[in-house]
């Protein structure tokens, strides 16, 4: 599987290809970005098809060396709790494979990115620190919004899900 990073993203990582690597997985890729919230790394996650997003807050330098595998860990645990199944989260961990990281980016994809951010800075005011927050509560919550793509509208969560489903 390929995540795609911003170039402040992937100053951080050890490895990451500057040729676009083709997708692999049956998932589909990912976009990430680094933000700074409260001094504190936090990464946000956007699947490219269904904008299904995730949030790694409080990341320090040996989480970036590693980041593939809080990718994987993150995504299962949220497709728990969201209620799935534990053998279809298990399909969806095999089908992720190997995690590769490029700096090839999608406007769009980061322009929801960005509104993730914003939506996400919103609630981060209301509390002392972004590590206070439920990282998972945080990205069920970012999850659950109508996506819109031309005349299409979906469910980011639910689309997850299907997606998953049929695995």
């Amino acid at each position: 599987m390929v995540i795609h990073c911003t170039r402040k993203l992937a100053a951080k990582l050890p490895a990451v290809s500057a040729e676009p690597l083709a997708e692999n997985s049956p998932l589909g890729s990912w976009h990430a970005n680094l933000y700074t919230i409260d001094r504190r790394n936090c990464v946000l996650f956007c699947h490219d098809e269904k904008r299904y997003t995730l949030f790694l807050p409080g990341l320090r330098k040996p989480h970036f060396a590693e980041l593939g595998r809080w990718f994987k860990e993150a995504f299962t645990a949220s497709l728990a709790y969201l209620g799935m199944a534990d053998s279809q989260v298990r399909r969806a961990e095999l089908a992720l494979g190997r995690i590769e990281f490029d700096t090839r980016t999608d406007r769009s994809v980061l322009g929801s990115l960005n509104q993730m951010h914003f939506m996400l800075y919103g609630l981060v005011n209301e509390v002392d620190d972004v590590m206070l927050l439920n990282p998972l509560s945080m990205t069920r919550w970012l999850c659950h919004y109508p996506v819109r793509q031309g005349k299409r509208v979906w469910m980011a969560d639910k689309a997850m899900m299907e997606r998953v489903k049929a695995l």
